[in-house]
């Protein structure tokens, strides 16, 4: 800050000791959760989405040295009741290591590294680097769940700005026809890449060039809307260059090149506007410039103490979940699925298939398919089974889905929620679907099905992916096998309503038996 004039002297008394305490902290939080940190590398080296995280740690650190003029009046004072929240966090790190969910996961470190800078300099410190620290959440790699309803909105936008144009449409899912060719939204035109790379760099340009809270949240605000709605203008203008180009234009990778150099313009373009408000650094609020008169005194035996005590608890935590995984359950056993010839009355298994599709299951333990034919119609039965799950084979993940986002000949028209008869007057709500088939991916034609999906876990039904997760936490703390599976039915129906009579009927009679299926597999029989 132009405001306070840094005098290099001043800051190594007071903090040699707890500068040395942090980085200890830190380094033993790497440590301790190495696992965590290196699984955020390997995503930001993996994916173009998060490839910006990589710039994230320096940033940090050139953002802490900026406030070095201020820092070097402040004296530290540890806090060390924050090791309580440090440890809770821990807690939280520990549930969700136990059903492998990364958010959780990598969330709960990075706040760990944040507590870590109150708990060993104290409040004031924390302070004069609030937005450095905040800015590491943009390390965490987490957003691709908005990537379907990203890609909906652009779909829905595209489609609606062709048919203002003047140009007819027919759309299935995130596909479309205009006269001049068939155009599909994939995971690339979600946009997500653009609005991630966006509020990052409009978080920071917001920080370095205004004071004042409210225009700093406005134009953070405004970084999250562009990206959207330039990604929106960027599909409807590859489109609409194509056809009045006869497809000559904008039809291979020139289109994506096209979209960069549309988005590139946008996000200049915002900037340069958002410099007309920057404000002076010698806009430094008066509580802030108060800091450096504050009076303070360097505790350095209580610095150790707060960090010794943080380290204790944090490999406290490690311990529970290595007991737990020391013996896992069914240890090279592979559970065996056996749907049989039979159900209830009349609902017989069919040698003919009822579709090709097939859902995404990643990593599945066992999965069984077969259909099963009566007077009612023909149902479609596909269990997905895990056991001793990891990060790489997990029941719930954003890889297993029922139709993949790309190279699939088979789109998801709608998606939604059903309450399912599960037989001895119970139900629960599951997910529901409705896909339709290219005419190559159905002997018979386009095909239409209706999808039910609920997950098992040990015995417990839900349609919560959430509830999932917790069903799975609680038996592996009761130190039992996190057996789960996924349990998909399918019916050939011309319309939603045909589809979930045909499958209410067949699940409310039917299900029981699936779930000695299940529990059959958990047992080992």
């Amino acid at each position: 800050m132009s405001a306070i004039t840094w005098h290099p002297g001043a800051i190594t008394p007071a903090w040699r000791v707890p500068a040395i305490a942090m980085l200890l902290l830190i380094g033993l939080l790497l440590l301790c959760f190495r696992v965590t940190a290196l699984g955020m590398v390997e995503i930001w080296s993996r994916s173009e989405t998060f490839a910006h995280a990589f710039v994230v740690p320096p940033i940090v650190v050139w953002l802490v040295w900026r406030q070095r003029a201020l820092l070097s009046q402040l004296k530290p004072r540890p806090v060390p009741w924050m090791v309580v929240p440090m440890g809770l966090l821990a807690a939280v790190w520990w549930l969700g290591k136990l059903v492998s969910v990364n958010a959780v996961t990598q969330l709960t470190l990075t706040a760990m590294v944040i507590a870590a800078v109150p708990t060993v300099l104290g409040w004031q410190v924390a302070r004069a680097v609030m937005f450095p620290l905040g800015f590491l959440f943009f390390a965490v790699p987490i957003g691709e769940f908005m990537t379907p309803t990203l890609m909906r909105f652009t779909a829905d936008f595209t489609v609606l700005a062709l048919r203002l144009s003047g140009v007819p449409v027919f759309r299935e899912g995130m596909q479309f026809v205009i006269p001049s060719g068939q155009w599909s939204v994939i995971e690339e035109c979600s946009g997500i890449r653009y609005l991630m790379a966006t509020v990052m760099v409009g978080s920071l340009f917001a920080y370095l060039n205004y004071r004042s809270y409210r225009r700093r949240l406005v134009f953070i605000a405004i970084s999250l809307v562009v990206p959207v709605v330039a990604n929106w203008l960027r599909a409807y203008m590859v489109v609409m260059l194509a056809h009045l180009s006869g497809n000559k234009l904008a039809t291979g990778v020139d289109h994506i090149i096209y979209g960069w150099v549309f988005f590139g313009i946008v996000i200049m373009a915002l900037f340069f506007i958002g410099a007309r408000w920057a404000e002076d650094d010698s806009l430094v609020p008066a509580s802030l410039r108060d800091w450096a008169l504050a009076p303070g005194f360097s505790e350095q035996r209580l610095a150790w103490r707060a960090t010794g005590v943080a380290a204790v608890a944090l490999a406290a935590t490690q311990l529970p979940l290595l007991l737990l995984q020391a013996e896992p359950a069914h240890t090279g056993r592979a559970p065996v699925l056996t749907l049989p010839d039979q159900l209830a009355p009349r609902w017989l298994a069919d040698a003919q298939d009822l579709s090709t599709w097939r859902p995404v299951y990643v990593g599945a333990s066992s999965q069984a398919n077969r259909t099963y034919t009566s007077p009612e119609g023909r149902v479609g039965v596909h269990l997905a089974y895990y056991r001793n799950q990891t990060d790489s084979n997990k029941l719930v993940s954003s890889v297993n889905v029922l139709v993949p986002m790309r190279h699939s000949p088979w789109n998801q028209l709608t998606t939604g929620v059903q309450a399912m008869p599960l037989g001895g007057g119970g139900h629960v709500d599951g997910q529901t679907a409705r896909l339709l088939a290219a005419e190559t991916a159905a002997p018979a034609g386009r095909q239409c099905l209706t999808v039910w999906r609920v997950y098992w876990i040990g015995g417990h039904v839900t349609g919560s992916e959430v509830m999932a997760k917790v069903w799975q936490a609680w038996l592996r703390v009761q130190g039992e096998p996190d057996d789960a599976a996924a349990v998909i039915l399918y019916g050939d129906a011309s319309t939603d309503e045909l589809g979930d009579r045909l499958l209410q009927r067949f699940i409310g009679t039917n299900f029981e038996l699936l779930q000695s299926v299940l529990a059959d597999a958990r047992a080992g029989h």
